[in-house]
Parts: C-alpha cells; structure tokens; sequence
C-alpha cells in the first residue's frame, strides 16, 4: 500500500520538480540524458516511452501514437519544443526516432497479429487450404494424404480428421505459426514432430503449436514482449518478427517438455503453465533476447 502511495507521489508530483532540478544543473531535458545515456535496446526505448507517456506536453505524449510516415516530422517538433539542437546533440534525433519507430511499431504489430487472429480458416479458401497442404508436406516428405479429411492428420498432432476445427481459437494466425516454423526451420520443425510422437513423452504437434501461439499472442498483448523486440528489432518490429518469437517457444518447449519427462499428457496445462512462467521471468530481464 506505502509503495502504491508512494509511486503516485513521486509519479505526478515528485518527479516534474526532479527533472526541472537535473535540467537547471545538466543543462538538459530529460529526453536528452535517455537517447544520449544508454545504449540502442529495451532500456532506452522503454524509459523514452515511459517518459513520453507522462509528459505534460500533449506534443510529446502523442508521439506514441505517430504513424512512420510521420515520425521524422514529429521529432523535429519534439526537438523544437524541447530547445534540443541539432548541432551540439548530433546523435539525439536519431536515436529518438529509432525508440519511436519501436514503440509504434510494437502497437503496430499487435494491431496486425489481432487481424490475423481474427481470420477465420476458411477451407473454401483456396490460400487456405494450400497452406494447410504446404504444412503437411514439410512435416511428412513423401507421405500422401489419402483424402483432404483423413485420420492421417492425428500424425502430425491435430485431433480430428479435419484441422480446421482445431484453428477456431487462434484463427489463422495458428496456422501460419505452424507454417512459418516448417517453411524456415525445416529440420528443427521435423525433430520437434519426431519427439511429439514418442511413445511415452510425446504429445499432439500441431495443437500444441497452438497453444503456443495463444501464448506468443497473450505475452505481446500484455507488452511483455516489448524488452525482446527492442533488443532484437533496430526500428519497426513486424510480423515475421512474431513469427521467429514463436519458433523460439515451439523448440524451446520441445526442449522443455523432454527435460521435465511428464507422467502423462493429462499433465500438459500443468507443465505449460510451469513453462509459461520460465519465458515471462526471462522477459523480465532488460537485455532479454530470444533468439533460434
């Protein structure tokens, strides 16, 4: 409770008399001594965005919602309004534009998975069905599929004869994961399938993969994702940069699952939720970056 009261002091009433003291003595704002006092990553971008978003300038705080196009015009504006010259702070513009291209981007981004999730499979759809089909055929080289709905795909871990049911949560978002993952780590995607059809430790590939999304999709809504894609995105994160995180969680918790040696396959919520937990501490750290 002290904390909370605590926070809310220094937040909308400590800090404004703070920043005017440290600019008195510096010389500058506050904005300054982030871009020129940290390196390019999630520190520096997450304490601009903190900074921007409690300004009292409404200039400053809308720079969050710029569109690109825009940006290097609203820096200029923020650089005006702040009396930061360009002359005696040479690397100040670029260094605000990058943390914007990252901050915006990152609302960006989100917008752009939710409309993928919200994309019905649709098996009259025939991109849909190709890329359903493209799925099948990387996972099981040389393996025909007797007919469209068949129990063959049990094998790579969906749960009926036709997957498209097992898409409703995720939305085509789910199966491009599933996609993305086979298409650029065609081997890692294979040994994954092979250790989900072991006979003792395996479990159902495809509506795991799933899961997963759910759980990529949940981590960058929240913003826990924002410390990975500012250390590994240098400007406007996008959706194959969604993608590779994704691929990151499939392997891992691949890895994961084998080193844990689960009972059963009743215990998964159990075990994903353990796993769920291991990210989102790694998230934590400022310097985090998942890489596959």
């Amino acid at each position: 409770m002290l904390a909370c009261i605590w926070q809310y002091v220094y937040t909308y009433y400590l800090r404004y008399w703070l920043k005017w003291l440290i600019r008195q003595a510096t010389g500058t704002c506050e904005l300054q001594r982030i871009c020129l006092g940290y390196q390019p990553g999630s520190t520096r971008t997450t304490k601009t965005e903190y900074s921007l978003g409690l300004s009292k300038s409404k200039l400053l705080r809308c720079a969050l919602e710029t569109s690109e196009d825009k940006l290097e015009q609203c820096v200029e504006h923020i650089m005006k309004e702040k009396k930061v010259k360009l002359q005696t702070n040479p690397l100040f513009k670029e260094s605000l534009h990058t943390s914007l291209l990252q901050i915006t981007g990152y609302k960006r981004l989100y917008a752009s998975v939710e409309d993928t999730r919200k994309e019905v499979f649709n098996s009259d759809n025939r991109e849909h069905e190709a890329m359903l089909l493209k799925l099948w055929e990387l996972l099981m080289p040389g393996v025909k599929l007797d007919s469209r709905v068949t129990k063959q795909w049990g094998d790579i871990g969906f749960q009926g004869d036709d997957p498209k049911t097992d898409f409703r949560g995720m939305g085509m978002l789910g199966l491009i994961n599933l996609l993305f993952f086979s298409q650029n780590y065609t081997e890692e995607a294979r040994t994954v399938l092979s250790h989900a059809n072991h006979p003792k430790l395996g479990y159902s590939y495809a509506i795991v993969g799933i899961n997963l999304t759910e759980m990529a999709y949940s981590l960058l809504k929240s913003g826990a994702l924002k410390a990975h894609f500012y250390n590994t995105v240098a400007g406007t994160p996008q959706l194959r940069h969604f993608h590779q995180f994704y691929c990151y969680l499939a392997f891992e918790f691949d890895k994961f699952w084998i080193a844990e040696e689960p009972e059963s396959i009743m215990l998964f919520n159990q075990y994903r939720e353990k796993f769920h937990n291991l990210v989102q501490t790694q998230l934590k750290d400022p310097d985090v970056s998942f890489v596959l």
